[in-house]
């Protein structure tokens, strides 16, 4: 019995890693060259609330700042627009008490089943760096599920998601 457990352990193990694990993609413009970049201004970060806008803005210096990007008041070289954005989605979650008697040849039997509804947050971020001068945007990152059912983990996501964005930031430059 503990041999054929282990797998189905291991699987809902990996699928509750995923399933928390924030959807990260980044695009940007190739034909742009990252190295004559090197300020930073903010054009407004938008979010479902004043604390989240902080939030973003202080993740997204902190990465900036890491890759060796200034930030200035306002004149940078780029130009950042953030946009977070939350939605609850529903979830379903079925509990079975029993299937009854004999189930496999006579239905179900007296089991019973009870459904409930759970509404889950599920946020959105998308970044957006454009060239100050041309207003042309160069690069965009974009994370879904930022947010957990649990408001002291949120902030920790929106760290990691952040990261992961800016992992491989500045994309190198052709030529």
């Amino acid at each position: 019995m503990k041999a054929n457990s282990l797998p189905i352990l291991l699987c809902v193990a990996i699928g509750a890693y995923v399933v928390q694990a924030a959807n990260v993609k980044t695009d940007y413009s190739h034909s742009t060259d990252f190295s004559q970049y090197k300020t930073y201004s903010w054009f407004k970060a938008q979010a479902s609330n004043s604390i989240w806008e902080d939030r973003i803005v202080h993740v997204v210096d902190a990465q900036l700042r890491e890759k060796g990007w200034t930030k200035a008041p306002s004149g940078g070289d780029a130009t950042v627009a953030a946009f977070g954005s939350t939605h609850n989605q529903p979830l379903l979650r079925t509990f079975y008490d029993s299937f009854g008697g004999g189930w496999y040849w006579r239905g179900f039997g007296d089991g019973i089943a009870t459904t409930t509804v759970e509404s889950t947050p599920v946020g959105t971020l998308v970044l957006d760096i454009f060239d100050s001068q041309t207003k042309k945007l160069i690069w965009r990152g974009v994370s879904s599920d930022v947010l957990s059912d649990k408001p002291e983990k949120n902030e920790k996501k929106l760290e990691k998601a952040v990261a992961e964005m800016f992992k491989h930031f500045p994309p190198p430059s052709k030529g």
